[in-house]
């Protein structure tokens, strides 16, 4: 019994990260082809079925460029930085259920990797973790550049993770579990009639506002992105990196901002619950309505993929004291208000 779980376990492990890959490998691709529209330009269109081998081609130029490694004196912390920044944006993805259950032969399936009962705690440590990777490889650069973006990088999700972490809070009381697969499975009752629309974002619209532009700034999108900005930093952090060591940076922020999805999907939005889902598991099969669960969890993950990219396209970039403010004045108060709000209405309800 040992042996299959650690089978179905490590199996679900690669399936999950082989569509983290991909999905952040074509976000790329995606974004690139949403600016093009945005601006009324043409986008990528040459490599590949109307550009469809652009990511493909990106990654073999970013394999064969020169591997630069800039005069400094912590080369090994350098290399680690990229490193522990992509290892943070994978690690979250293993307490996200993707789906309920499924029976193969008999043999249930359960469609997460770790059910752990503080899975709140663990994705806020984890996206707390990664901050070390873009202070230590902006620091390593030896330039002062990368530096002022890795401090500007930190600060700015230092801060932003409070409100992050208030704007949860309310939700907890509401769900009376750190377990996000309790979460998400709650999500599947009644709301006015009808069956897995018990969503939070209903009962939580403060909260969900505060939590999504947060996640705009943890995951430097957009206009949070002055760690990066090139008019001021030249490239931010990364500046002295190269090759696939600046690959990593690049490609981490897209897989961030698939995980931050899929987080804002499974808290506010259901998860993989959508209406109707009682109605199709008694009527048609429990297997279908967990595969249909999967494609709509997804389909929530993509649109709010495609909301970070129409943003980016569409805002301008915030000024450091405005991003300050924004998060330490308006929505670390908001946070709180809603926290009492909440808690008022569970007394009065109860």
């Amino acid at each position: 019994m040992e042996t299959s779980f650690l089978i179905e376990k490590g199996i679900l492990i690669l399936v999950i990260w082989g569509i983290t890959m991909l999905i952040a490998l074509y976000s790329t691709f995606g974004e690139r082809v949403v600016a093009a529209y945005f601006q009324d330009r043409r986008g990528p269109n040459r490599a590949g079925p109307g550009g469809l081998l652009q990511p493909l081609a990106d990654g073999v130029k970013m394999f064969t460029k020169e591997d630069f490694i800039p005069n400094t004196p912590n080369k090994w912390l350098f290399i680690f930085g990229p490193a522990l920044f992509m290892t943070t944006a994978l690690l979250t993805s293993s307490v996200l259920p993707w789906g309920d259950k499924l029976n193969i032969f008999g043999y249930e399936v359960s469609l997460f990797v770790a059910d752990i009962n503080v899975a709140i705690l663990f994705i806020l440590g984890v996206i707390s973790i990664g901050v070390y990777g873009i202070m230590i490889g902006g620091w390593a650069s030896n330039n002062k550049f990368a530096l002022l973006g890795a401090v500007r990088a930190s600060s700015q999700m230092i801060s932003y993770e409070v409100a992050m972490g208030l704007s949860i809070i309310a939700l907890l009381m509401l769900s009376g579990t750190l377990s996000v697969r309790e979460i998400a499975a709650q999500q599947g009752g009644d709301f006015l009639g009808i069956s897995g629309m018990k969503w939070n974002i209903f009962y939580q619209p403060l909260g969900f506002l505060i939590f999504l532009v947060c996640a705009f700034a943890e995951t430097n999108r957009t206009p949070f992105d002055l760690p990066e900005c090139e008019a001021e930093l030249i490239g931010g952090y990364h500046t002295e990196y190269s090759s696939m060591k600046l690959g990593f940076f690049l490609f981490a922020e897209y897989i961030s901002m698939f995980i931050s999805s899929a987080i804002i999907a499974t808290l506010y939005f259901g998860g993989y619950n959508y209406p109707g889902v009682n109605w199709v598991a008694d009527h048609i099969g429990p297997n279908i309505a967990t595969i249909l669960g999967v494609v709509v969890l997804f389909a929530k993950i993509i649109f709010f993929i495609f909301f970070y990219m129409w943003v980016r396209w569409t805002l301008p970039r915030f000024r450091y004291d405005q991003l300050m403010n924004l998060g330490w004045k308006i929505l670390i108060p908001l946070a709180i208000a809603n926290i009492i709000i909440t808690g008022t209405a569970i007394l009065l309800l109860n």
